[in-house]
């Protein structure tokens, strides 16, 4: 199992981290790579709600991914999963309020993504291509985390056409 983690100061509340986290509808808008999103469940967000989402990756290939979420302690944990091929990925949120400091009032939000092959193909495919995986995915998050933070923070400026 490979461990990848990245963690972003945003200059926002937890709760208003969370609340334009947790909006699907809303997360084409919000991530760069994400092209579309389809909300598989009418529930609210919690545990067992699905999506399914195209991104683009660099090169312009498109990839759809289906997430389930696994738990939430909400604004301070959400954990999804995602079965791909020939490994499956457990992303797991963490938001944390600082409430003292020069960041006081402000949000650390560490993203960890847990993946293992699950067939013979993916152990190869992780023994051959380990490593630029990992920055595949460690950069993947940098751009996930940025583009949270410049949506909450916009969107608590005033700027409707940001503001969740």
């Amino acid at each position: 199992m490979s461990t990848v983690a990245v963690t972003r100061l945003v200059v926002a509340p937890i709760h208003d981290v969370w609340r334009v986290f947790s909006d699907l509808s809303g997360r084409a808008s919000l991530l760069s790579t994400v092209e579309s999103v389809e909300v598989l469940t009418a529930q609210p967000f919690g545990p067992g709600t699905r999506w399914r989402e195209i991104r683009t990756l660099s090169g312009g290939l498109q990839v759809g991914e289906e997430y389930v979420v696994d738990q939430v302690e909400a604004p301070r944990l959400c954990a999804v999963s995602s079965p791909g091929v020939g490994a499956n990925y457990r992303l797991t949120f963490r938001f944390s309020e600082i409430k003292v400091g020069r960041h006081a009032g402000c949000t650390s939000v560490t993203a960890v993504q847990e993946g293992g092959p699950t067939a013979t193909y993916g152990r190869l495919l992780a023994l051959m291509f380990g490593g630029l995986a990992a920055r595949t995915v460690e950069g993947a998050l940098r751009r996930d985390l940025a583009d949270l933070a410049t949506a909450v923070e916009r969107g608590r400026r005033g700027d409707p056409a940001t503001a969740a």
